[in-house]
C-alpha cells in the first residue's frame, strides 16, 4: 500500500501472527491494513525502539514485561524501559485496548512497576463495551469487539445435535468449568449430552475436571488445545454454548458462538443485558449466581422462542466500521485535524468518548 503524506503508522504490540493467534489480533491487523489512512506494524524489539512510527498500540503489555525464564524476562523488562524511555522522548502516544480489567495475579513486583509506568505514559484508551471505566484523567473511546463470522465461514457448519451442550476455549479456573460439569451431572435425561472442549491451564484442574466426568457417560471432555476448525465444529454440535465464566467482561467466546449462530448461556451482568439487547431475543440467555441444572433446562426451554432470529444481529460489530473508528482514535490521541487518505477532514465525532 502506498502511504499517503497523512497516513497514521501505528506499532501494535503484537509480533507477525501464527497460527495460534487470537483471531481478534489478525483480524485486527488485516482490517487496519486496508483502511485508508492506517499503516500497520507488527512487534518487534528492533523495530518498536528503532523504528519510525507515529502512534504504540498496547493490548496486553504484561506480555512485554513477562518471560518463560528468568534471564528471558530480565532483557524484556529492560528493553521495556528503554522502549517507553525512547516514548517519551519522541512524544510519541500510547493508545490502549483495556482488554482485562484488572492486571494478571501472581506478577512480581518488578512487573508491577513496569505496567504502572506502562499505564501512566497511556495517552488514550480503547475499551470494547460501555461497562469498562477507563483510568481517570485519560481519554477514551468505545470500538466494540469485532465478530468472527468472516473468519469462521471459511469452516464446515454442521447441524446442531439435538440436546447437547457445548464448551469450548481455553480452560482456566475464573471459566468456571468445574461449575458446569456439576450442574450438568445433576440434569435428569439421557436426551442431554455436553461437549467440553479446551486445554486446561494446569494438569491439576485436567485431572479435577476428568474426576467431575467420569461417572456419566453423557459428558465428553476432549482438553487439548483447539483449531479453529475444531471451535467451530464444537460450536456448531451444540444446541446451546454455555460460558460460566466466574468473571466475564469482554468475552470473545460469547461472540465466537454467536458469530457461528449459536445461542450462549452466559452469567448474569450489565456487559451480558446489553449483549441480549443488541443482538436479539433468545441469542444471549442469563443465569444468576452459581450455575445448576435448574438454569441449564431454562436455557433449553428458551431455544423455542418463536420470537428468535435465524442469526443473531451483529452488525454493530462489523470490522469495517472498527478499522475507521481505530483511525478516529489513533487522530484523536495524536490531536490530529489534517486530512484523512480520502482527502476529508478526519471526524473524530467517529469516536465515541467515554
Amino acid at each position: 500500500m502506498t502511504k499517503h503524506p497523512s497516513t497514521i503508522t501505528v506499532q501494535q504490540s503484537f509480533p507477525e501472527p501464527r497460527p495460534t493467534t487470537n483471531p481478534y489480533i489478525v483480524m485486527l491487523r488485516d482490517h487496519l491494513a486496508t483502511t485508508p489512512g492506517v499503516a500497520v506494524r507488527t512487534f518487534s524489539w528492533r523495530g518498536a525502539i528503532l523504528g519510525r512510527y507515529d502512534v504504540f498500540h498496547a493490548h496486553w503489555p504484561e506480555i512485554l514485561v513477562s518471560g518463560s525464564s528468568a534471564p528471558k524476562r530480565a532483557v524484556r523488562q529492560l528493553l521495556t524501559l528503554v522502549l517507553l524511555a525512547r516514548l517519551a522522548l519522541t512524544r510519541t502516544p500510547i493508545v490502549r485496548t483495556l482488554h482485562n480489567l484488572h492486571r494478571p495475579s501472581g506478577i512480581s513486583r518488578v512487573e508491577h512497576a513496569l505496567l504502572g509506568l506502562f499505564e501512566r505514559r497511556t495517552s488514550f484508551v480503547i475499551v470494547l463495551n460501555e461497562q469498562t471505566v477507563p483510568p481517570a484523567g485519560v481519554v477514551a473511546a468505545l470500538i466494540p469487539h469485532g465478530h468472527y463470522r468472516d473468519w469462521y465461514a471459511r469452516f464446515p457448519q454442521r447441524d446442531a445435535v439435538s440436546g447437547r451442550l457445548s464448551y469450548f476455549g481455553l480452560i482456566r479456573r475464573y471459566k468456571g468449568v468445574d461449575g458446569l460439569l456439576r450442574a450438568f451431572t445433576a440434569l435428569p435425561g439421557s436426551e442431554h449430552s455436553l461437549r467440553v472442549a479446551g486445554r486446561p491451564s494446569s494438569d491439576e484442574l485436567a485431572a479435577e475436571l476428568r474426576g467431575l466426568a467420569e461417572d456419566d457417560d453423557r459428558i465428553d471432555l476432549s482438553l487439548e488445545f483447539l483449531s479453529d476448525a475444531e471451535l467451530v465444529d464444537v460450536a456448531r454440535q451444540g444446541e446451546l454454548v454455555v460460558l460460566p465464566y466466574r468473571e466475564m467482561h469482554n468475552s470473545g467466546g460469547a461472540l465466537a458462538a454467536l458469530s457461528v449462530d449459536r445461542p450462549v448461556l452466559v452469567p448474569s451482568n450489565a456487559v451480558n443485558e446489553r449483549l441480549s439487547a443488541e443482538v436479539g431475543p433468545g441469542w444471549v440467555v442469563q443465569y444468576e449466581g452459581e450455575l445448576d441444572a435448574a438454569d441449564l433446562e431454562r436455557a433449553l426451554r428458551v431455544l423455542s422462542d418463536p420470537s428468535r432470529s435465524s442469526s443473531p444481529d451483529l452488525s454493530a460489530r462489523d470490522w469495517d466500521l472498527s478499522g475507521e473508528l481505530h483511525l478516529a482514535a489513533y487522530r484523536s490521541a495524536l490531536g490530529d485535524d489534517r486530512p484523512d487518505a480520502s482527502g476529508s477532514a478526519a471526524r473524530k465525532a467517529d469516536v465515541r468518548a467515554i
